[in-house]
């Protein structure tokens, strides 16, 4: 056996430190390491001889590349290729957007851990229609609601948890606790920052996704995105500009939707509620007897049987030997472990109404399945418990009555935008 470390993500300060004292060296790319493993599987030679290979001869890699990923199809050998970016400067309404993207890694500024400033974007189709000014007015009411807030939920959260106060490094947390109600009242503008890693198969998807958006500010990002990375791989990324597909299919989808929705008489101003059903979080659907799924398949892999043996099995169980398979299958388990993957063969699916500041919490878990509607003011507003303990609903429910009229005009001009 022989394990070589091929390379690592290094900062890119540090990689135009050794360019500029190696003027004539060109093969400072992640391109070298894609073409390199692409021969692997026709090239009987050592793959770090191929990588030695591809960092001297680094047209011919990108050729390679070029070939491989784009004429024969290969698109994984560009996942060997993968980026760090650093993201300021966005919206929160954006970051949503480039977050839907599950095989990329993000680590977000928090707005529970930082007390936020009072810096916003202030989208282009604002300015163009002239609502500008009230826009801006608008964010700075809730910004100042937020410090206000901020201040009120802080005495509360001290005073509510004495036996937590006693211990310093206990401060952080609490003063969390009413970062975290007080931004309740804060913009989808306000401006948000990330780290991004990526490899280049999934950075050119958020290319040409960016470029079909239908706002502004998410064009703007693929542009700049387009920009600080064009040089460094040419030959793995290529598809950057909107193509149909991206573009026009969700457009259609809705105009399809809304005609449906005519003709069961329930037009635009329909309800979006389950009817009969007022609950935020509701059970849709579950795989049937999911229990025994998941407990045919951990017998299924722990032996030689076939699954539907394993299935008709568990069928001659009772309730305490099932529970005494799921009780094995975690009884090792730490808080920071993940659940056997034979758990994933019961699908669960909810239909939920949330903040969007549990959104935010939400969109984190990336390997599960989420599709999101528009943000509609007309689902309601979520007041944090703590800001009516504090006796700041009125003023909490004031400011969220002005953001929805500015909202509402916002949207007679640019529905994109409005959010």
């Amino acid at each position: 056996m022989n394990i070589i470390l091929a390379g690592y993500n290094i900062d890119y300060e540090t990689i135009k430190e050794i360019r500029s004292s190696l003027p004539d060296s060109d093969n400072l790319t992640p391109e070298t390491i894609s073409a390199a493993y692409a021969r692997i599987s026709r090239n009987p030679l050592p793959v770090n001889e191929l990588r030695e290979i591809a960092r001297k001869e680094v047209d011919k890699a990108r050729k390679s590349n070029q070939n491989i990923v784009f004429e024969m199809g290969h698109n994984s050998v560009a996942e060997h290729a993968v980026f760090n970016i650093d993201v300021l400067g966005v919206s929160r309404l954006i970051v949503e957007e480039i977050e839907k993207f599950r095989l990329c890694s993000f680590t977000e500024k928090s707005q529970r851990y930082i007390r936020l400033e009072d810096d916003f974007v202030i989208p282009r189709e604002v300015k163009s229609a002239g609502l500008g000014d009230i826009f801006v007015e608008t964010i700075r009411e809730q910004n100042s609601l937020y410090h206000e807030l901020y201040g009120g939920l802080r005495e509360y959260v001290f005073e509510t948890n004495q036996d937590k106060v006693s211990d310093p490094a206990n401060r952080s947390m609490l003063e969390g606790w009413a970062k975290e109600d007080a931004r309740y009242i804060v913009s989808l503008a306000t401006e948000a920052q990330l780290g991004m890693t990526v490899n280049a198969r999934n950075l050119e998807l958020m290319l040409r996704r960016s470029a079909a958006h239908s706002l502004k500010e998410v064009n703007e990002y693929g542009q700049n995105l387009y920009r600080t990375i064009s040089g460094v791989a040419p030959s793995l990324i290529r598809y950057t500009e909107a193509s149909r597909y991206d573009r026009l299919t969700g457009e259609e989808l809705g105009k399809k939707t809304l005609t449906i929705m005519d003709k069961i008489g329930r037009g635009k101003s329909g309800s979006r509620k389950i009817p009969g059903r007022d609950e935020n979080v509701v059970l849709v659907d579950a795989t049937p007897d999911g229990d025994d799924r998941i407990i045919a398949s951990l017998l299924h892999s722990s032996s030689d049987l076939s699954l539907d043996r394993c299935m008709a099995v568990v069928t001659k169980m009772d309730a305490s030997e099932k529970k005494d398979i799921v009780k094995t299958a975690f009884r090792h388990i730490e808080s920071y472990y993940s659940p056997l993957r034979e758990f994933e063969y019961a699908d669960l699916t909810f239909e939920v109404t949330v903040s969007a500041s549990c959104f935010a919490q939400l969109k984190r878990h990336r390997m599960a399945t989420l599709t999101c509607q528009d943000y509609n003011p007309g689902l309601g507003v979520t007041i944090p418990p703590a800001v009516k303990a504090i006796g700041m609903e009125d003023s909490f429910m004031e400011t969220v009555g002005q953001t929805e009229d500015v909202f509402k005009k916002i949207k007679d001009v640019s529905p994109a935008a409005a959010p």
